[in-house]
């Protein structure tokens, strides 16, 4: 499975798994067998971090 590329579109796929389908961060990586680096330091690179406690992207 492709995720997007565009870091706020990516911004907004992730977290609507991470609050439909997802328990953690990690679990959505282990599935989607995809770089949890890489789609951090996407992310990062629009200031937005994991929050493990809100499991979303803030």
């Amino acid at each position: 499975m492709s995720i997007p590329n565009d870091p706020m579109i990516l911004l907004s796929y992730i977290n609507t798994q991470l609050r439909d389908n997802y328990s953690s961060f990690d679990e959505l990586c282990k599935s989607m067998c995809v770089d949890g680096e890489e789609i951090k330091s996407k992310l990062d690179s629009i200031d937005y971090k994991y929050d493990k406690s809100l499991n979303k992207f803030v």
